[in-house]
């Protein structure tokens, strides 16, 4: 089976027979393919070549995959990504930053993120995709802002309901937490506290009126659909305060990993990302920082995409960074290893730019 590692796709939490042998990463430099030999991780193709690409997910009913590139498109593959074609037919903001799918009223849907931040959808495998109405229309979407030139914000993440994918949710960075219940008709904004550096967020499928949202200012956490948040590490706590990835494990969503930098990007010119990964077994009241286990404490690359992947009892998790290395670990986060360097930085727009030249 092959499973996805990329910024802002769908599909980073992975329930399967057996584990995957053989992963697309996202890159500055398009697809790397990774699959697992005899030898260990290696890399055994490399397509999309010199396309940043920000989005990979896969559409199951179809057997299609699509990536999203940063001001180039979407792009279908028919065989795992060996090749590809354009699909961008109808996409008036082609800068995409997040791909997602779903299964509404029995037909797939794909979904894509754009800056400036709107939100387009397809019904045809990305053949011909519309604008959604109401996004650029949110209450408060004129102060917008990405704090890097062009100050655009963008819609970095796309998720739905579980159990009813009508509903969406779109995480606008830097602006709202955006919410539709009529598949992308109308928005609602979410506030009750919830600080609007929204990075993404996670619903577990056990609980669908929690949300975990990552953000400029930690992570965030509401029990009843987004009417109230409480702020369980912030933008001082030890597990960082720029959190980002977030997975957990399909047979117990209270099990979740995230990925963090210490600070926001605009430091780490000079301090660097300092990175930490750490774990939650409680549903996100308390976390332990994953070090001393093969990473490497406070690294200096940020953790830019991760997926998690739950077959029988083996827990894999993928992690990319903006150094081009892909983390692994294959019991849920017990132990991790650096399984491949070299890659182009796996990245969400320039965030690698200040730490290139960091080891990797």
């Amino acid at each position: 089976m092959t499973i996805a590692l990329s910024h802002g796709g769908g599909g980073t939490v992975v329930s399967s027979n057996e584990p995957s042998t053989r992963v697309l990463v996202g890159t500055l430099d398009g697809v790397k393919i990774i699959e697992r030999t005899e030898d260990g991780w290696t890399s055994t193709g490399h397509t999309l070549i010199g396309r940043h690409v920000h989005a990979i997910v896969s559409e199951p009913a179809s057997g299609l995959w699509f990536a999203g590139v940063r001001k180039g498109g979407v792009f279908a593959s028919a065989d795992e990504g060996l090749t590809w074609e354009e699909r961008s037919d109808g996409l008036i903001d082609p800068d995409i930053y997040s791909l997602s799918t779903a299964v509404v009223d029995g037909k797939p849907m794909l979904y894509a993120g754009t800056e400036p931040a709107n939100l387009f959808a397809s019904d045809d495998l990305g053949l011909s995709w519309r604008e959604l109405p109401g996004v650029k229309d949110a209450p408060t979407s004129e102060a917008w802002f990405f704090p890097a030139e062009p100050h655009v914000a963008h819609i970095k993440h796309i998720n739905f309901e579980p159990g009813d994918p009508k509903t969406i949710y779109a995480s606008v960075e830097v602006g709202a937490l955006l919410r539709s219940r009529d598949s992308g008709q109308t928005w609602e904004e979410l506030s009750g506290g919830l600080y609007m550096d929204v990075h993404r967020c996670i619903i577990p499928p056990t609980h669908p009126s929690r949300l975990y949202v990552t953000g400029g200012q930690g992570v965030w956490i509401s029990d009843d659909a987004g009417v109230n948040w409480e702020n369980p590490f912030n933008r001082g706590s030890e597990e960082g305060g720029y959190p980002d990835q977030l997975v957990f494990k399909p047979s117990d969503p209270d099990q979740m990993i995230v990925s963090a930098g210490r600070q926001s990007p605009g430091t780490w010119a000079k301090e660097t990302a300092q990175a930490r990964i750490s774990r939650t077994r409680d549903g996100g009241k308390s976390w332990e920082v994953l070090s001393n286990n093969g990473l490497q404490d406070r690294f200096p690359h940020s953790v830019e995409a991760m997926t998690l992947e739950e077959a029988g009892d083996t827990v894999q998790i993928f992690a990319g960074t903006t150094g081009g290395a892909v983390l692994y670990s294959e019991d849920g986060g017990e132990s991790w290893d650096t399984v491949l360097r070299g890659l182009s930085p796996i990245s969400k727009g320039g965030h690698y730019v200040s730490l290139v030249g960091q080891p990797a």
